[in-house]
């Protein structure tokens, strides 16, 4: 007879049925009303994931290919940056990522009342104030354009405010698809926030193919307008209803779970975090030359493929189990999962790194050159994509790190070192800057994000949350090691195909890459007896098994980065 107080009840109910075939158990992940597994929830959001990146590489590839990089398409990018500033400071950002601990302790303590009285307060109270906040700014758009890129040409500057008023309104969709989203996750219910961001792309480029001789670049805008509706909010919101929620229009201003979702979300309203901020600040001093803030939009937008499978799907999974685990008392546990979570990204990305800065150029080249993208773009997209990629295992690990102060309720402390990060940060663009023109931005990126994980790492620390003794250093360095032959050996290979714009070149040069990589990459392994796929092996079996976090709960219904 099987322990039940070990043993989850999915495990219970496979132990009686013999096993199920891939197929079966692919079907099982995707219906809707599964319960997730911290495994299978990674699984599933790493492929949404990755089919995201793959529509937003297309998305970004037609507009490479039908407006190059210039003057229209810096306006177009720019025109993203006050819209996502409202949500921004009003934590539209991240409210599901607030929410998601407060909707738990609710589920987990079989309060479904006032998990459902938190959930209609903190949407209709914050939806009324985005839609007072996006008329007010729909008025003062090009006052505020002005002010935010006061490099742009007078045309430039008209364009941006038209499409920054066509964009403003999706942040209502955002915020209110987000906090929805937040109910499906913390019932471990993945599949419709799954879907959010690809169906966002996907109209998108719908709106670019469709509307674009008659709308030119405001189609793109309009197809995010209308991809943001049906994304991020219409697709959750069905999820949802199908599972049992239910809306009512609430505006009890005194709901305690109101109450702490504001307390959770003020640092987050006031602080400034270098994830969000880096973005502003790349297009603010980049806004001054023709196209480099597309060029430099190109390089993150695909630099961001990574960054999501590794860092942001995983850690959208872990986060509903982070705030369990510490909901539990269960500290011992939660560091150690933060810790072998953080292992695992960050090795992984080091080896990614490796294969992406040798094969830079190929890559951009093969990915953008189109239509009026021209090969002199590429060059200097692909010298801006191979500094991002340096910081990759940054990226992911400060994802984890963020998750773990958010699944402990603590969003004060992160908000205000990651605010001083940003401040601090500001002198180092600027300076690399003036000494070496847009990429020393990039470079400055890198330096930011790399300051913004360290502090976080240490604060989680210093507060004995997350030991970073107990990080298995030793095996990060071996993985490190092996990037670094990896790179040198790549990077060596790649130099004997000239690349002067041609496709045959480019294919070339990418697969003699791949394959000295796959070899260097496979011989370090087994030479430092690196413990790497072993532990990514047994990823699934922990999180299914008897060490995985216990199941929340309520078990009624069916949870992103657009």
């Amino acid at each position: 007879m099987y322990n039940r107080t070990l043993m989850p009840p999915s495990a219970a109910h496979d132990s009686r049925q013999p096993a199920s075939s891939f197929g079966a158990r692919l079907l099982r992940i995707l219906r809707p009303s599964h319960q997730h597994t911290a495994f299978s929830a990674t699984v599933l959001l790493m492929g949404s994931v990755m089919a995201s990146r793959v529509l937003g590489y297309l998305r970004e590839m037609y507009i490479a290919w039908a407006f190059g990089a210039g003057h229209q398409t810096d306006a177009y990018f720019a025109a993203f940056q006050i819209p996502d500033f409202l949500n921004y400071i009003l934590a539209g950002g991240t409210a599901s990522i607030t929410f998601i601990s407060i909707y738990t302790r609710h589920v987990s303590r079989d309060d479904q009342a006032g998990a459902q009285r938190a959930f209609d307060s903190t949407i209709t109270i914050m939806s009324a104030v985005l839609c007072v906040g996006t008329v007010f700014l729909e008025i003062f758009a090009p006052q505020l354009v002005r002010l935010v890129f006061p490099k742009f040409a007078p045309d430039q500057i008209d364009l941006c405010v038209h499409l920054t008023r066509i964009l403003l309104p999706s942040q209502i969709f955002f915020y209110a698809g987000g906090i929805v989203s937040a109910v499906l996750l913390s019932k471990r219910m993945f599949l419709y926030p799954a879907l959010s961001p690809a169906l966002y792309n996907i109209f998108i480029i719908a709106g670019g193919v469709v509307g674009a001789r008659a709308l030119g670049i405001s189609s793109l805008a309009y197809g995010a307008l209308v991809g943001a509706v049906v994304g991020p909010f219409l697709i959750n919101a069905m999820g949802a209803s199908q599972g049992g929620l239910r809306y009512r229009l609430s505006f009890d201003w005194y709901n305690t779970g109101f109450r702490e979702w504001v307390r959770l979300s003020i640092p987050l309203m006031l602080g400034v975090s270098l994830v969000s901020a880096d973005d502003w600040i790349l297009r603010y001093f980049a806004s001054g030359g023709v196209g480099d803030i597309s060029r430099l939009n190109y390089a993150k937008r695909l630099f961001a493929v990574p960054i999501s499978i590794l860092g942001q799907a995983t850690g959208q999974a872990s986060m509903p189990f982070f705030a369990s685990l510490w909901e539990q008392g269960k500290r011992k546990l939660f560091a150690d999962t933060v810790n072998q979570t953080v292992y695992r990204i960050s090795a992984a990305s080091f080896l990614a790194s490796a294969w992406m800065m040798a094969a830079a150029l190929p890559i951009i080249d093969l990915a953008f050159r189109h239509g009026h993208f021209t090969f002199i773009d590429a060059e200097a997209t692909a010298t801006y994509f191979f500094v991002f990629t340096i910081s990759l295992a940054l990226w992911s690990a400060q994802a984890q790190y963020a998750r773990a102060f958010y699944g402990a309720g603590d969003t004060l402390t992160p908000m205000i070192a990651s605010t001083i990060i940003v401040v601090a940060s500001l002198p180092i663009y600027r300076s690399l800057f003036h000494l070496y023109d847009v990429t020393g931005l990039a470079i400055a990126s890198d330096i930011g994000i790399l300051m913004h994980t360290v502090v976080l790492a240490w604060l989680l620390h210093h507060k004995k949350m997350v030991l970073l003794t107990e990080l298995p250093w030793l095996e990060l360095m071996k993985s490190l090691a092996i990037a670094i032959v990896a790179t040198t050996a790549c990077y060596g290979i790649g130099r004997e195909i000239p690349l002067t714009g041609g496709r045959k070149a480019d294919v070339v040069s990418l697969l003699l890459i791949t394959v000295v990589w796959l070899i260097v990459v496979g011989l370090g392994l087994w030479i430092t007896k690196s413990n790497l796929l072993h532990e990514l092996r047994r990823v699934k079996s922990r999180a299914q098994g008897p060490a995985a976090p216990e199941p929340i709960v309520d078990r009624t219904t069916g949870g992103v980065d657009s």
